[in-house]
């Protein structure tokens, strides 16, 4: 039976004073599919392991349901909390075949060790697996060991599943599979699930809603929707994808769809556009123009419609149409245009920017956390994941 999940006012602090999570508050309402997206040290994985038990909660207070986990003096067990967990490193038992690690999670329920066999197959039958029931996790491939931890966290009917980055150990394409057989079944299940990722793709393609943290604060929450289309700060925008950014000036005040006008700085051949205001409000007329990569469309330079000129830096082909990566005359680069069409290396282009992938955060707007290159993924305008690093997306002025 899935419950409410309530977090109040959450901090853990290390040993040492590193502040791992600082004052974190959500409620997660039953049978939702919870992402928590950020990069390395933005306490995702504390979050999780605090919701598990594993770790013990410096100060605030979380439950499930009426129960209360965790608080100042309060701190139930890991078994005591009616969960399951699937591990990025799957977790299973070498020494037990497939259906005995799916029904050690029964074992607490006192099952006969016949009943809860049976119970393992169904689960493994229903996740495809009946036919590798007798094999050991090392007889198995990546995907499989997953589906089968998979299995055993869905087995225990506990109302709430954590999943530890559970695909970031698999290549692409079984990534992809995997990633809609998680979403099918535990939404079938109708099971509460938390999951934590650094790939914004795959936590969009999850999620119905998605927080991102920052240095251990919940920065944002919201549905993938909602995120995309108004991040709260920069460091949100940048984290689920840009194709760059650059300084501007505002040229008008906001009118009542939340828009101004802006005109990009140092910049020849430059002309006006209109951009949504972010989360921030504006106190004077230098501002950062950030773009989404849905935003930029590349078109000709004699026909007036561009409102920006620039010269192809880089094409790649990706399958549905050409990637291209733009240099300014300012110098300053735009990465992740998608085009049917392909321009060569070294022709002039414009772009053309559409105002509903354009947003507008005050000037002093920096990025205060580093981003790896593994950390950075975001999806184009034809819809390919790619991973590049933080530089080609924090676009110097």
């Amino acid at each position: 039976m899935a419950e409410r999940i309530i977090i109040e006012h959450l901090v853990k602090v290390y040993p040492g004073g590193n502040r791992a999570l600082d004052d974190v508050s959500l409620a997660v309402d039953p049978g939702t599919f919870l992402v928590l997206l950020g990069p390395s040290g933005s306490g995702k994985t504390t979050l999780l392991r605090s919701v598990a038990g594993i770790e013990r909660v410096t100060a605030g207070r979380m439950a499930i349901g009426e129960l209360v986990i965790a608080d100042e003096r309060v701190h139930v067990p890991p078994e005591r909390r009616d969960l399951s967990m699937v591990f990025q490193d799957f977790a299973l038992w070498p020494h037990m075949v497939a259906r005995d690690n799916v029904a050690f999670a029964l074992k607490r329920r006192g099952l006969r060790k016949q009943e809860a066999r049976q119970l393992a197959m169904g689960m493994l039958e229903r996740v495809g697996l009946g036919r590798l029931a007798e094999r050991y996790p090392t007889e198995l491939s990546g995907g499989e060991q997953q589906r089968v931890a998979l299995a055993r966290a869905l087995i225990g009917d506990t109302g709430l599943i954590l999943c530890d980055e559970p695909l970031s150990n698999l290549d692409a394409d079984l990534r992809e599979r995997m990633r809609v057989e998680i979403s099918s079944l535990v939404r079938a299940a109708g099971t509460t699930t938390i999951y934590i990722t650094h790939d914004q793709s795959e936590a969009f393609a999850l999620a119905d809603r998605v927080g991102v943290l920052e240095h251990g604060r919940l920065v944002q929450i919201g549905t993938p929707e909602e995120i995309y289309a108004r991040p709260a700060t920069p460091f949100v925008a940048r984290f689920t994808g840009l194709a760059g950014e650059l300084p501007v000036r505002v040229c008008s005040e906001a009118d009542g769809e939340d828009c101004v006008e802006v005109e990009p700085s140092r910049l020849q051949g430059a002309r006006s556009v209109r951009a949504h205001l972010g989360g921030q409000r504006l106190n004077d007329p230098s501002a950062l123009l950030m773009m989404r990569p849905t935003a930029v469309r590349l078109c000709p330079t004699d026909t007036g419609e561009h409102h920006l000129l620039g010269h192809v830096a880089d094409v790649a082909f990706r399958g549905r149409g050409y990637e291209h990566a733009v240099e300014l005359s300012g110098g300053a680069q735009i990465n992740s245009i998608f085009s049917e069409v392909r321009f060569g290396r070294g022709q002039a282009v414009g772009l053309r920017l559409e105002a509903a992938g354009c947003l507008v955060f005050p000037g002093d707007g920096g990025c205060d956390t580093e981003l790896s290159d593994s950390e950075v993924t975001w999806s184009s305008g034809a819809g390919d994941a790619l991973a590049t690093s933080a530089a080609a997306v924090a676009l110097r002025r």
